[in-house]
């Protein structure tokens, strides 16, 4: 397979971030290139207000910086809202992105994505944050 494209969804980017955190090999693969992180200006933003909010304002801005310099990371527009999850609509965001730079995998610990599972178009692959760090250790 070629190199593995992925959206992350907040909740696995915040499990990643501390040093001491059993899942920090996936911001050290990313920053490695071993895999593709496809991303929007709103799911930026929302990694940004989330960081801030759970680690300081300061850790924000270095992981938002470097997520903006690394040719891994791409930043996509939308243009079309699949509107797939309706339990949790700000979701959506993620699935759109997954969607419109048709990645490999949506990388989520969240419920609310299960949602995808039925539906037949567009097949959106959803992995777990334990099973995404399984594949980039093999």
């Amino acid at each position: 397979m070629s190199i593995v494209k992925i959206v992350l969804d907040t909740n696995c980017l915040l499990e990643s971030i501390s040093r001491n955190s059993v899942n920090k090999i996936i911001l050290d693969k990313l920053i490695s290139g071993d895999y593709d992180l496809y991303l929007t200006n709103e799911i930026l933003m929302e990694y940004e207000e989330k960081i801030a909010d759970i680690f300081s304002s300061e850790t924000a801005e270095l992981i938002i910086s470097f997520l903006s310099v690394l040719e891994n990371v791409k930043k996509i527009d939308i243009h079309y809202h699949l509107n797939l999850i309706t339990t949790d609509p700000d979701d959506n965001k993620f699935v759109d992105c997954a969607f419109a730079s048709n990645v490999h995998y949506l990388v989520t610990n969240d419920k609310h994505y299960n949602k995808l599972k039925s539906v037949t178009f567009p097949i959106i692959n959803i992995i777990s944050l334990v099973e995404f760090k399984n594949l980039l250790d093999s």
